[in-house]
């Protein structure tokens, strides 16, 4: 970790990672051309890679650093900088039935010996979720191993837990308080992220009798491979240990690669040489939504997961002593004393701490707290109201002794902000349940509520599933030329393992994993399929609607969702099964867009556009624009498909061929899809669609996003 005391101009050493031209010069080589420079950067070396790509990491001071990447033989070199975290009926949902005696789950033998790598805070290997009972014999291919550490012995890992490595070279002691030195897991994240992909089937899993049933990931037979790259509380991940893990994992023999975090920087050639090794790498959209252009982790060749609700709801029932009538939220309060009167005065607040309209907390003693405060909501971010605002709620008012809080929110996919509150209760309500209680507080001063502990409500009747309001927005600012997020999934109020309980988390960290299950999954039965098949497959079979509703995001205000909210849906993956067609993809075509972006060489001859990936973004149209593609049949040898085209509004989109004719001899076919406008104007992002339908169970679509200008320097986003 970078030290916060380094000033300009000072002589103090950073992380820094430095990447040698990738498969040209092997580290050795370039460690054993013995000069002075070298011999500085070799002596403070903390990581080096050498699996998947060349480099190193090393404490350097500015000097140094500027003197290495002279060198010719360095591709790149940049400070290591730190990146966040992302943070029972899920699997269910997504239609993964354990009890099914046919099914994506029974087919693959629920996953097991797929390799699940996953790069996060660590595991605590004592969870119910880490049992290896049943579990066959270590796969072959496996080359990883089993650190041991801090309350992490070697015995620790099993045939579920298969290896488990943790990086603190490049960590002061200061980063080390209150952590193992070791892969078990101080914080939780990295525990509930690989239960969620992966864990084995628990009975009797709840929260304090909320959510009741069996726990398990979407892959409870894959095995796991851990790798702690991320410390501190919250956890973050430095640039330098991820690089360390993705090195190792290439090496170990990892299936799939699952990482919950941040925005990130050299990940992408790292990742990249994963994809090139066979590997599935799986990221986390971001949690900076609703707001456009927030997307993180953008590269093409890699997933980037955004969160959606589920159809579990936890109603909890408001009741007002002066109303025959009762009011309905959503919170985790479970009433612990089993009261039957527990009746309190309201106390009106907007619960903006901070403000002098707050100042006097102790006004809250002894009442349930109403925070509403409909005028702020659209004039503060999201992402900080109500989550942040929420916390910083609960901790004053408790403190103050107040007996129960209701909040006014848009949205209530993230219900683990309030776990915090505990027995006392915390329920979220939307405004017009906020007024109506506002009104009957102030027509009636002695008005007095009370809240009944929260039920767990499962099924079609709840609304599911809603694009959480938290997960980020494409377009990615980085590279609007490809389509982000690719997928939804499950991320919102999600029950999994931490230490030796379960609790809830929300965030695109939660949705990640779901993806990275389904997606061992499906490389246990389609063992040939590339990762770019795979992503594919996904995508291109990933729901726009349920029971013929159109799915929602979530946000201000709440909308139908769009390839930006979701890429190309809510993900299904009994469909992605037999997609019919894959959008396959050279790997040599990202090492080719790497080169160019690597460069910013502007004469590079490479369009992104044309990166044969299952969707399409056409940030700048201002000319008729031809992008082509190129689908390769994975169905029935002999099929037919025909082009069904949604063409975004002002837009004209010509398919040709827009009949394809597959055969034994004939696997692959490529079209041309020809964009212009029906008018020229100045415009934001407009969406639309391409299938190829074969007449029967394969509808192959891919997502379209277009922006429509008319002068290069003007932007309506």
């Amino acid at each position: 970790m970078a030290d916060a005391a380094c000033n300009e101009g000072s002589h103090c050493r950073l992380v820094i990672v430095v990447l040698l031209l990738i498969l040209l010069l092997p580290l050795q080589t370039f460690c054993q051309q013995s000069t002075t420079k070298k011999e500085e950067a070799h002596d403070s070396m903390i990581y080096s890679y050498k699996h998947g790509f060349s480099g190193f990491s090393a404490m350097l001071t500015e000097s140094q650093a500027q003197e290495i990447a002279e060198l010719p033989e360095v591709h790149s070199i940049r400070p290591s900088i730190l990146h966040p975290l992302h943070t029972t009926r899920s699997q269910d949902f997504l239609g993964l039935d354990y009890t099914q005696s046919a099914g994506l789950l029974h087919d693959t033998n629920y996953g097991d010996s797929v390799i699940i790598g996953i790069i996060d805070s660590g595991i605590w290997p004592e969870s119910p979720s880490f049992k290896d009972d049943g579990l066959g014999p270590l796969p072959s291919k496996w080359k990883g191993k089993c650190l041991a550490g801090q309350a992490f012995g070697s015995n620790q890992c099993n045939r579920k837990i298969i290896g488990a490595r943790w990086y603190d070279k490049h960590l002061n002691p200061d980063n080390l308080k209150g952590q193992y030195k070791s892969a078990r897991d101080a914080d939780g994240h990295g525990t509930h992220v690989a239960s969620t992909a992966a864990g084995v089937l628990v009975p009797n899993v709840s929260f304090h009798g909320l959510a009741v049933g069996y726990a398990r990931g979407a892959a409870p037979r894959a095995r796991l491979a851990v790798y702690k790259a991320c410390w501190g509380s919250p956890p973050s991940c430095d640039t330098a240990a991820v690089l360390q893990a993705f090195d190792d994992a290439i090496h170990d023999g990892v299936d799939v690669l699952s990482l919950s975090i941040g925005a990130p920087g050299l990940e992408y050639p790292a990742s990249l040489q994963a994809v090139k090794n066979g590997i599935s790498v799986i990221f986390s959209a971001g949690n900076e939504g609703p707001a456009p252009r927030t997307v993180k982790n953008a590269s093409p060749w890699a997933m980037s997961v955004a969160s959606a609700t589920i159809d579990r709801a936890f109603p909890t029932v408001i009741t007002l002593s002066d109303s025959t009538s009762s009011f309905v939220g959503q919170s985790l309060f479970y009433d612990t004393d089993d009261k039957i009167d527990n009746w309190y005065e309201v106390y009106q607040s907007s619960c903006l701490f901070g403000t002098p309209e707050t100042s006097n907390v102790t006004l809250a003693v002894g009442k349930i707290v109403l925070c509403n405060s409909p005028n702020s909501v659209s004039l503060i971010s999201p992402t900080i109201q109500p989550v942040w605002n929420i916390l910083l709620a609960v901790n004053a008012l408790k403190e103050a002794g107040a007996k129960g809080i209701i909040f006014a929110a848009y949205a209530f996919d993230i219900l683990d902000v309030v776990e915090s509150c505990g027995s006392m209760p915390c329920v979220l309500v939307d405004f017009e349940v906020a007024q109506q209680i506002k009104q009957s507080a102030d027509e009636n001063t002695a008005l007095v509520v009370k809240v009944a502990a929260a039920q767990t409500w499962i099924g079609g009747e709840v609304l599911a599933p809603k694009i959480s309001a938290f997960s980020s927005r494409g377009p990615s600012p980085l590279y609007p030329e490809f389509l982000k997020p690719d997928i939804a999934a499950p991320g919102s109020n999600i029950l999994a393992a931490v230490q030796d309980s379960y609790k809830f988390m929300s965030g695109t960290s939660m949705a990640c994993p779901h993806v990275s299950g389904v997606v061992a999954l499906l490389k246990a039965l389609h063992p040939d399929w590339s990762p770019a098949i795979i992503k594919s497959a996904l995508v291109t079979t990933a729901s726009n609607e349920k029971y013929g509703v159109p799915i929602l995001a979530d946000g201000l205000p709440q909308k139908i969702a769009d390839p930006f909210d979701y890429g190309g849906g809510f993900i299904d993956p009994n469909r992605a099964v037999d997609p019919g067609l894959a959008y396959d993809v050279d790997p040599n075509d990202y090492t080719l867009l790497l080169d160019c972006i690597s460069a910013a060489n502007s004469s590079c001859e490479f369009e992104p556009i044309n990166m044969n990936l299952p969707s399409i973004a056409i940030p700048n149209l201002k000319e008729p624009t031809t992008v082509l593609r190129t689908v390769t049949n994975v169905g029935q040898a002999d099929a037919v498909y025909k082009a069904v085209v949604k063409s975004p509004p002002g837009m004209k989109i010509s398919v040709e061929p827009s009949v394809l004719q597959f055969s034994q001899s004939k696997k692959k076919q490529s079209f041309k899809v020809i964009f212009s406008m029906t008018r020229k104007f100045q415009g934001g992002y407009l969406f639309g669609s391409l299938a190829w339908y074969d007449g029967g169970t394969h509808y192959v679509r891919i997502p379209i996003a277009v922006r429509p200008i008319v002068s290069d320097n003007y932007a309506d986003l």
